[in-house]
């Protein structure tokens, strides 16, 4: 029994695909550029992160006169981990903004 193709469907499917690929290379390179400052709680660091997740600089930004490693060290950590933080959600909000109109799969 021959099926019959539906060569308009298909033209649609790899267009759609290619929309995809080329949102994707998009969205790959807006997050390599976006980037995120993030400062420690006690205002010490500064953090500047891609939405990629490099750390592109470290700035000690406050005042270290005064402060032990130990303060300097949970200063840091705190700056770093909150710029991981800022970076998954600029990376997030990114491809909400990239991929909106396009439902996950399995989904009706």
């Amino acid at each position: 029994m021959a099926r019959e193709i539906d060569e308009g469907w298909i033209e649609e499917a790899v267009e759609r695909y290619r929309r995809i690929e080329s949102l994707q290379a998009e969205f790959e390179k807006t997050v390599g550029a976006v980037e995120v400052t993030v400062r420690s709680p006690d205002g010490l660091i500064e953090v500047v992160v891609t939405a990629a997740g490099t750390i592109r600089e470290v700035t000690v930004v406050g005042r270290l006169h005064g402060r032990s490693e130990a303060e300097v060290s949970r200063s840091i950590g705190a700056a770093v981990a909150g710029a991981a933080d800022a970076a998954a959600w600029a990376r997030r909000k990114l491809h909400a903004e990239t991929f909106g109109e396009y439902r996950p799969l399995g989904e009706v």
